[in-house]
């Protein structure tokens, strides 16, 4: 078994940066391929496996956004235990975010498969789509406790600065993934080919192996679940401690997924082809912008063991590191998309149609993606500091309160494109405001925390 050691307080802020990123930048990096991969597959099936499967894909980012959650609070109280030498607290806090996460995604994924035909209406999916859409999606719920489960046990693995176990742990759920994929889609020997429900179903196993995988880890070499008996008035505590975070950083997520479901209503009376191109770009943004996940999926751990530690400099150090690297990789991504948007959208689709609304994405909306990373970044930082709901205010910001309401009225002027130039307006503003608040969170509580380490000083003498 594994010490758990404070290794984020000491050393070069940069360094550890680089050293923590590389690993989930690896890691997230296969897993957005493979979801590339299932969009190129399902495009070989048809349009309308490619448009059911964009239908779904808002509804999937939901649950996903409260797995970020329960991480995001898991690896914030687990970090700051860690960087105060509560390493008995730490194992305690893991064990008990897995029961928790458990038991809230087993709930969704029940309302979920009970709610498929009026959700998928109200969404705007054609009747004639309804079937095909109700079998995949049941597929997919009935993996959603795996896949939440085992990303807070990733969570807590991060919380301990340890970002290469998770990473090896995602690149090969994701193999494996792209591996079942063809041969569910399109059948191999015994096994029928079951197009947009072999999606599904090969993306169950691999979640399921990823689950036990993580959970083994955990158990057997860091040493981060106890089977002893919860105190039920510290689990009650640990819960509460988690959810401080956790719900607020769900919230967070939650509001952009729930955004594009009403942005994806919006496309949809574009016909079915737009919500298919729109769903090939979104697939194309999510691998561009893999570098800011794994970014933001470390900075977390990062600033909540330095709070603990009363280290103020090394947090500013790293928040103004990041966004001058968002912004600097930024510049490329755009470029390169720019100079991939007539061949890029091909690779999924034969149709025009389905063509011209991916290749308009990607000439507008990637000016904008390094102040989206500068907000990923920064929301990240904030729960990472215990202090989650600035970031659920800048979401609200940018996808309620800007990106919505200029989309409605952009799409007057300008058509669809008014819809993508409405994202990246909203991005850039949301991004300035992100940074200026996140500096300012940060020097408030480490002033708080060096007051309350010197009145505990005193009191001790």
């Amino acid at each position: 078994m594994e010490t758990r050691k404070a290794k984020l307080t000491e050393g070069p802020v940069g360094r550890h940066l680089v050293k923590m990123t590389v690993p989930m930048l690896l890691g997230i990096s296969t897993m957005m391929a493979q979801g590339l991969i299932d969009a190129w597959f399902l495009g070989k099936v048809g349009d309308e496996a490619l448009a059911a499967f964009s239908f779904g894909f808002p509804i999937l980012m939901i649950i996903t956004s409260v797995a970020i959650g329960l991480g995001a609070g898991t690896s914030s109280v687990i970090a700051r235990a860690i960087g105060a030498d509560n390493h008995r607290r730490a194992r305690r806090l893991a064990t008990d975010s897995l029961l928790l996460s458990f038991i809230i995604t087993a709930s969704m994924a029940v309302v979920g498969v009970l709610t498929i035909n009026p959700l998928f209406k109200a969404l705007g999916a054609p009747a004639d789509m309804i079937p095909m859409i109700r079998t995949f999606m049941t597929i997919l719920y009935t993996g959603v406790p795996f896949l939440v489960v085992g990303m807070v046990g990733t969570s807590s693995m991060r919380a301990t600065g340890d970002t290469v176990l998770p990473g090896k742990i995602m690149i090969a759920g994701a193999i494996l993934n792209v591996i079942l994929d063809p041969i569910f889609i399109f059948g191999l020997g015994p096994i029928p080919a079951l197009e947009l429900n072999g999606a599904a179903t090969a993306a169950l196993i691999a979640r399921g192996t990823m689950f036990v995988t993580t959970l083994w880890f955990l158990v057997h070499r860091l040493d981060l679940v106890s089977f002893n008996k919860p105190d039920p008035a510290e689990m009650k505590q640990s819960w509460k401690d988690i959810l401080h975070v956790g719900l607020p950083a769900a919230g967070t997520n939650a509001i952009i997924p729930v955004a594009m479901t009403l942005i994806t209503a919006m496309i949809a009376r574009y016909g079915h082809e737009a919500v298919a191109g729109f769903g090939v770009a979104s697939r194309i943004e999510s691998l561009v912008l893999v570098v800011f996940y794994a970014l933001s999926s470390v900075i977390g751990p990062f600033v909540g063991q330095n709070l603990s530690a009363g280290k103020e400099q090394r947090i500013q150090e790293s928040l103004r590191l990041c966004a001058i690297f968002c912004m600097a990789i930024a510049v490329a991504i755009a470029v390169l998309l720019a100079l991939g948007s007539g061949f890029l959208p091909t690779l999924f689709s034969d149709s025009p149609a389905v063509n011209n609304v991916t290749r308009l994405f990607l000439l507008i909306a990637p000016i904008s993606y390094g102040a989206y990373g500068i907000v990923m970044v920064m929301n990240a930082a904030f729960n990472g500091l215990g202090k989650p709901m600035p970031a659920v205010y800048v979401s609200v910001t940018r996808m309620i309160i800007l990106y919505l309401p200029m989309a409605l009225l952009f799409r007057q002027w300008f058509g669809i494109a008014g819809i993508f130039a409405a994202y990246a307006s909203a991005n850039l503003l949301s991004g300035l405001l992100s940074y200026v608040w996140a500096r300012r969170a940060a020097h408030e509580l480490c002033r708080i925390a060096d007051a309350r380490h010197s009145l505990q000083a005193s009191q001790n003498q």
